[in-house]
């Protein structure tokens, strides 16, 4: 069967135009839509998808001035939707910082050393993508480690995970901290156990105040292109959309320099962080503002630590920490004042919570808001959702809240998960069970923490094993037909798009992939290998092999 726009439908969408100005034919096509899950062909008019269906079909819609492109039989998907990542702060790091994803602390120094070399005296050198368990030295880094590296000039270098940070001397001096300091809410200060004195790591809260000595530096220029960078790489494997998870009033203007500058690849679904809702309530604006391009997303919250740091907030303590349960980065009063005005305000909220104790108090939030304050479909967010039970479960399902597990966790951070143990892992990244609650679960990034390639999340989703071969939670494996699903459809429900993006029907967005292999029939090993040839976003062929 071909679905095919009506006339009076399409006049609506497309202004008129009913003729398709591009067909591709002879794919094997993959469509997400139940009713129609398999095509050979669409045909594209403008930004919309005119007809998917048969060859014949769909060929029969052509004029002399219809562009064709014979597929030869590769597979084509919807464009794959990363619902958490970030995508400015990604962006600005790629322009204008360090890229610290070594492999030992010796090429992390080299870097450092190398970027001092041509950096005026004083000025602040910043890395990121630092991941202390992706090293051989079996440690992290220390303030002494960057003096050696870049002894006149502060130096900030970032975990992967965001959640962490490691600076030297120089820089604790230029930020007032020192060793009679106090850890600030929701933060560490790391100190030697025996001696106090100050090791240069940092938790949580406690980033903030350096990071604020440097992000005041970038210029509106260099955040538009940072976005212009960081679309094109994530356009390059197969993502169309992205949620920005922590969007500021200067992220949501870069996205909206680069979208008119002809610059943006992706579409963007911007939260906003907590602490500019004020102002965002006194402007009027809310949650759906904006176009397909660049819309205003959730309001974002921010319960506990991180999953890739191992400081995420949970019930039962780390393993080999028999004291550490992870961090409560915001304590429940402020918690609950800052979502209440926003739900009022008509906006989604979006609240991070990784462990099992985090989630309970997000829901406990979420429960409370949706008696005190009903409002019809919410759909609130957990962000992460990591750690969870059959009865955060069933309270996620009752709420029909939305929850955003790490998708490319499993494969690339496998040599974290002994602080966790194997019998939690069966409660991690828990795809299986939402889906089997019925909760449209979503893939997601979180990168720069995890990478972004859906190959990987696919990979990762349906054999639950690591890049070392260790399998982690075999219970919460899906099909390639379910990780699809949960890549393109469940990421256009989170954001209220489902019936404008996330498959390919009639009507809908022209954001489609087109792939080396057919992920169905691949073996589930080798599903990150699978090469994206061709992503277009909008009938627009925003990458091409």
């Amino acid at each position: 069967m071909t679905n095919i726009l009506t006339r009076r439908t399409f006049l609506a969408g497309l202004a008129g135009q009913i003729e398709p100005g591009l067909i591709l034919h002879r794919g094997n096509i993959h469509t997400m839509d139940r009713t129609a899950p398999r095509a050979e062909a669409v045909a594209i008019s403008g930004d919309r998808l005119l007809a998917v269906g048969s060859n014949d079909d769909v060929l029969r819609l052509a004029t002399g001035r219809t562009r064709k492109i014979d597929l030869g039989g590769k597979t084509v998907v919807p464009g794959f939707i990363d619902a958490h990542t970030h995508v400015a702060y990604s962006g600005i790091r790629h322009l204008r910082q360090v890229d610290c994803d070594l492999r030992s602390i010796a090429d992390i120094k080299g870097a450092i050393a190398e970027r001092a070399a041509r950096t005026p005296a004083g000025q602040w050198v910043i890395g990121f993508k630092y991941d202390d368990t992706k090293t051989a030295d079996g440690r992290k880094l220390t303030r002494e480690d960057l003096e050696a590296a870049a002894p006149r000039h502060p130096v900030y270098v970032g975990h992967r995970g965001g959640h962490t940070a490691f600076v030297n001397s120089l820089a604790l001096r230029l930020t007032g901290v020192d060793e009679k300091t106090p850890n600030p809410t929701g933060g560490e200060i790391d100190r030697d156990r025996n001696t106090g004195r100050l090791t240069g790591g940092l938790r949580e809260t406690a980033i903030q105040p350096f990071q604020k000595m440097f992000f005041s530096a970038y210029t509106r220029d260099e955040y538009r292109e940072g976005v212009k960078i960081i679309t094109r790489m994530m356009a390059k494997s197969g993502v169309t959309s992205a949620h920005d998870a922590l969007g500021s009033p200067e992220d949501l203007r870069a996205y909206q320099d680069s979208y008119q500058a002809g610059e943006l690849s992706v579409r963007v679904y911007s939260f906003i962080a907590y602490q500019y809702i004020d102002q965002m309530v006194a402007a009027g604006v809310r949650t759906g503002m904006g176009n397909e391009w660049v819309r205003l997303g959730a309001m974002k919250l921010i319960c506990d630590g991180s999953i890739s740091e191992r400081t995420a907030r949970i019930s039962q303590p780390y393993i080999g920490r028999p004291d550490d349960h992870g961090i409560w980065v915001m304590e429940e009063a402020e918690l609950t004042a800052n979502a209440r005005k926003a739900h009022q305000a008509g906006w989604q909220i979006a609240v991070h919570a990784n462990g099992d104790a985090a989630i309970d108090r997000t829901l406990r939030l979420y429960e409370r808001l949706n008696k005190e304050m009903p409002r019809k479909d919410p759909r609130f967010r957990i962000e992460h959702c990591t750690i969870i039970n059959d009865d955060l479960v069933r309270r996620i399902a009752a709420l029909g809240a939305i929850p955003n597990p790490f998708s490319t966790y499993v494969y690339y951070h496998g040599e974290k998960f002994t602080e966790y143990g194997a019998e939690r892992l069966k409660s991690m990244f828990a795809v299986r069970s939402f889906l089997d609650a019925g909760v449209r679960v979503t893939q997601t990034s979180d990168y720069p923490p995890g990478p972004f390639e859906p190959m990987m999340a696919l990979q990762s989703s349906v054999t639950r094993t690591d890049s070392k071969g260790t399998v982690w939670g075999a219970n919460q494996r899906i099909t390639v037909e379910e990780a699809l699903r949960v890549g393109t459809l469940h990421g256009a429900y989170a954001s209220f798009e489902e019936n404008l993006k996330g498959s390919l029907e009639a009507g809908k967005l022209a954001d489609l992939v087109v792939l080396g292999q057919d992920p169905m029939k691949v073996d589930p090993s080798a599903l990150i290998r699978i090469p994206v040839e061709r992503t277009m976003a909008g009938g627009r062929w925003v990458f091409e092999a």
